[in-house]
């Protein structure tokens, strides 16, 4: 300022020294007025700096305002992303772990440390993967060596491949293990525990292959095995294949009900499998069918005896439920490469073995044979004839009178079925009915006996009665009553006039509900015969256990008589307790005037056999009927 001043009195100042107020006055007022000028040019600035700084400051606390409203925002945003990532991670049914690039744990779940039981607080972030299989290992969740299982891990990790296996825990927990590489060489691995997933993938193909009922092999595992073991055979090996079919199973499903024959079958696969090696199949095909792979077999006399031990075991008695039933089985066997090195083949030659076991009767067992084919064939012609000669009418009845020996006189005719087939003439019986009972025809067939036979002896003299012989599978049928009923009273023959005869092997099917039935029939006045008696296994229990009106002698006692054997003394002793039970006894086979003497020596107080008379048809009966001693004269 001092400055200043001193700059305008130089400037007033004249030549002379003199100093020029005027000038001087004037140079200081416009000195003030410059600085006035200047001072307010700097308050002006500075008053626009301020405002300047001011904006600046109110926009910077506006962007502080906005950015931390923002980083508040995104804030609430990453915790409320990280809160439903945990509950992702804690509501995961799969466990799952994070590992970086030097095989550390990044992060886990809670699935995760349940599933391989592990301590909470022994897992964290940076846990070495080496440790976590080790604490494993610790635990009982784990089975090997930790360390090179880690190794093995990275190694795959680290050339990018993903991987994914199922781990079988040692506790029995089944784990399917998924692992992704990552690119910073880590990696994602899920845990899943699949157990009951894979134990009903088990299940269900177990039950692809096996049957739910006896969990025998069923026909596709039965293939697959066969298909095998034929590959040993192409090396030299032999092999049996063996077809079991119960024989009047369906007797035991009519009779005492399906959960019942589904117990049988089940105690017949537990037999089976006590016959055969832990290197042969057995498989149930359907119903009451098995079949046997026989492996290791040396030549044929090794699969005879497997079949001999297979029949002994199933014949033995079954206590089902308190019913008391004994089956049979009959069995074909074919035999590899002899009757064939295919599956079909095999199968099928076996089938064939097993209708000729059937053919010899229930209980045996038969080789395939290069002719049963044709057999076959004629077999399912005689089928195909049977279920036609029902439906045309080709059936007939023969009768065979019963002579009484005490009046010498008839006293009934038995019903014996005959059939005229139009090009074979006159079959068998002993042909045609096993195979009747086998495709289901034998209970409208022996309805149609009873009811035929009901309406014949309604022509004959009053005293003079029928008897009718019953199938087992006839007798197991919940028809029968009715039928029996309904053919009585449709022919008005009295009850008493009509006789039925069974035999020991009915009565072995199912005592109980068979016994049942016989009462019920015989409390309608109807006669209960046992036909073919001595030829079962406990003849005398079933005595007991009914009261018979009539027992049978099987004509296989009545050709031993008077040869020295012990026949006489067995008809003897079977004439006296039938006596003492008050039971008439008849003599079947009767052929010689020697035989008939000596049956009526023995007690007997019936015959019938070819002596007296054939079975003839109704027709010709009616002239021995209409003269009851015209036989028994010339017969005398």
């Amino acid at each position: 300022m001092h400055r200043l001043f001193a700059q305008q009195i130089a400037k007033a100042t004249d030549e002379g020294g003199s100093v020029d107020l005027q000038k001087l006055s004037s140079l200081i007022v416009s000195a003030y007025e410059e600085f006035d000028r200047d001072r307010r040019r700097t308050d002006r600035s500075m008053s626009l700096m301020i405002e300047e700084l001011d904006a600046v400051q109110r926009n910077l606390e506006q962007t502080v305002i906005e950015r931390t409203k923002a980083l508040a925002a995104r804030e609430a945003e990453l915790q409320a992303q990280n809160l439903r990532i945990d509950a992702a991670l804690s509501n995961m049914s799969q466990g799952l772990a994070m590992y970086d690039g030097d095989a550390r744990l990044v992060i886990c779940n809670q699935r995760f440390i349940a599933m391989y039981r592990y301590i909470p607080t022994d897992i964290h972030p940076g846990l070495p993967l080496r440790d976590l299989i080790r604490l494993r290992a610790e635990n009982g969740t784990f089975s090997g060596n930790p360390d090179q299982y880690a190794e093995n891990l990275r190694a795959k990790i680290q050339i990018g491949q993903a991987t994914s296996q199922f781990v079988e825990l040692p506790d029995g927990r089944t784990v399917a293990i998924a692992r992704q590489p990552l690119p910073d060489g880590g990696w994602v691995a899920t845990h899943e525990d699949v157990t009951e997933r894979r134990q009903a993938e088990m299940k269900i193909a177990h039950m692809a292959r096996h049957d739910a009922l006896t969990d025998l092999p069923n026909r596709v595992l039965l293939r697959e095995r066969l298909s095998e073991a034929l590959v040993q055979v192409e090396r030299g090996n032999q092999l049996a294949v063996l077809y079991l079919d119960l024989d009047l199973f369906k007797n035991v499903n009519d009779s005492l009900g399906h959960p019942t024959g589904d117990e049988l079958l089940r105690l017949v696969a537990h037999r089976l499998r006590g016959c055969v090696k832990e290197t042969d199949t057995i498989s149930r095909v359907g119903g009451d069918e098995f079949f046997i792979i026989q492996t290791g077999v040396g030549n044929a006399s090794d699969a005879e005896r497997l079949a001999r031990r297979i029949a002994e075991a199933i014949r033995a008695p079954y206590d089902l439920h308190g019913h008391h039933v004994v089956i049979e089985a009959s069995i074909g066997i074919a035999l590899a490469p002899a009757d064939g090195n295919d599956a079909n083949e095999l199968l099928k030659n076996a089938d064939m073995a097993l209708y000729g076991a059937k053919a010899d009767g229930r209980g045996a067992y038969r080789f395939f044979e290069a002719d049963m084919d044709a057999r076959m064939k004629e077999r399912r012609a005689l089928e195909v004839a049977l279920r036609k000669a029902f439906e045309n009418g080709e059936f007939e009845l023969y009768y065979q009178p019963v002579l009484n020996l005490d009046r010498d006189e008839v006293r009934g005719c038995e019903a014996l079925l005959r059939w005229h087939h139009p090009e074979r003439g006159m079959v068998s019986p002993v042909e045609f009915i096993p195979v009747a009972e086998e495709i289901g025809l034998i209970v409208a067939l022996g309805e149609w006996v009873i009811r035929k036979a009901c309406q014949d002896a309604a022509q004959w003299p009053n005293d003079i009665c029928v008897a009718v012989n019953l199938s087992p599978t006839q007798l197991a049928s919940k028809g029968l009553l009715p039928a029996v009923l309904h053919a009585l009273a449709s022919s008005r023959l009295p009850p008493h006039r009509l006789e039925l005869e069974i035999t020991e092997a009915v009565l072995m099917q199912n005592s109980e509900a068979t016994l049942h039935t016989l009462h019920q029939l015989r409390a309608l006045g109807i006669r209960i015969s046992m036909d073919d008696f001595g030829t079962g296994y406990s003849s005398l229990s079933y005595l007991r256990s009914f009261p018979f009106d009539k027992i049978k002698i099987d004509r296989c006692f009545i050709k031993g008589l008077g040869d020295g054997s012990e026949s006489d003394a067995i008809v003897h002793a079977v004439a006296g307790l039938a006596e003492r039970l008050g039971m008439t006894t008849t003599a079947e086979g009767v052929e010689t005037k020697a035989q008939l003497d000596v049956v009526r020596n023995l007690g007997c107080t019936d015959v019938q056999g070819f002596y007296y008379s054939p079975p003839v048809p109704a027709g010709e009966l009616a002239e021995i009927l209409a003269d009851k001693t015209g036989r028994k004269t010339a017969a005398a």
